[in-house]
């Protein structure tokens, strides 16, 4: 399967914001948008361009699927699905992005990154109401009960990353510590995502 194998923090420069690909190391002065603010490459340094409406549509869409981990065929496919469906189209992209299992995993501070919770679901250590799922896209609904494998629940990394959960300020997730459980309480509204996008320069690219 297609995977982006370059340096992450290398996305985060090019956007100009943290994207949080690296979990805790985002949170410390190693970061590397906190060492050099600017785009990677020979010139990033000097790179003074005028950008276009489009340019501006490109990079939004390219930070928020960055943000997600996507490949560009796997966003394209959840923006014609959003589409589809009825309500805003932008609304209704990022709700099914944060409704992704692997994203689910990573808001619960399970893992310290949404690759960290990629591999975790993978490698079967996550149950969706009690029953083993290991595909990172796999959408949950409302209700779903999601927790570390009873096996799992020793692996320090995990315990590591709860250490800088912030699930407790998302009202639409309720998280249990001690049993490594959480649960999705509603489908998010936009305004409770904390994601810092405007959506609706994705829907105006791909509407061209």
């Amino acid at each position: 399967m297609a995977r982006y194998r370059d340096a992450n923090c290398k996305l985060c420069r090019r956007e100009g914001e943290k994207l949080f690909l690296k979990g805790a190391r985002c949170m410390t002065d190693k970061c590397a948008i906190e060492r050099r603010a600017f785009p990677p490459g020979q010139h990033g340094q000097n790179m003074r361009r005028k950008v276009s409406a489009y340019g501006l549509q490109l990079r939004e869409k390219q930070k928020v699927r960055r943000t997600y981990g996507l490949l560009e065929k796997q966003f394209r496919n959840y923006f014609k699905a959003a589409n589809q469906k009825t309500g805003i189209t932008g609304e209704n992209l990022l709700q099914m992005l944060e409704q992704r299992l692997d994203n689910m995993v990573y808001r619960l501070g399970f893992a310290g990154s949404r690759k960290a919770a990629r591999q975790l679901v993978r490698h079967r250590h996550i149950l969706v109401n009690n029953g083993i799922v290991d595909i990172p896209s796999y959408q949950v609904k409302p209700h779903d009960v999601i927790r570390v494998k009873d096996k799992s629940k020793k692996m320090d990394s995990i315990h590591e990353s709860l250490k800088l959960s912030r699930a407790d300020d998302l009202a639409w997730l309720r998280l249990n510590k001690a049993a490594l459980e959480g649960e999705l309480l509603a489908v998010p509204a936009r305004a409770d995502i904390p994601l810092t996008a405007n959506e609706q320069l994705i829907v105006e690219l791909y509407s061209k």
